[in-house]
């Protein structure tokens, strides 16, 4: 994996740590909702997804550490001071 990839990686993985953050309660919401209807992913996005997820298998701790990291952030102001 060259140094870009990893990179671009890990900046996805902080996007998307930091939109959990952000919509966590809503996203844990609409997924149970979803297994609860048995519905997954139709198969028409199937195809659109798989080739994106490639790029992702085999780096899933990179990922989880700009997912971690965004989690993490506590943004000026938020802490409380």
């Amino acid at each position: 994996m060259g140094l870009l990839e990893a990179i671009l990686v890990f900046v996805v993985g902080y996007v998307c740590g930091a939109v959990t953050r952000i919509f966590a309660g809503l996203a844990a919401i609409l997924a149970l909702v979803l297994v609860i209807l048995g519905i997954a992913l139709p198969p028409s996005v199937v195809g659109i997804v798989d080739p994106i997820l490639a790029v992702y298998l085999g780096n899933e701790l990179l990922f989880l550490s700009g997912f971690l990291f965004a989690i993490a952030h506590d943004p000026a102001g938020e802490d409380g001071d």
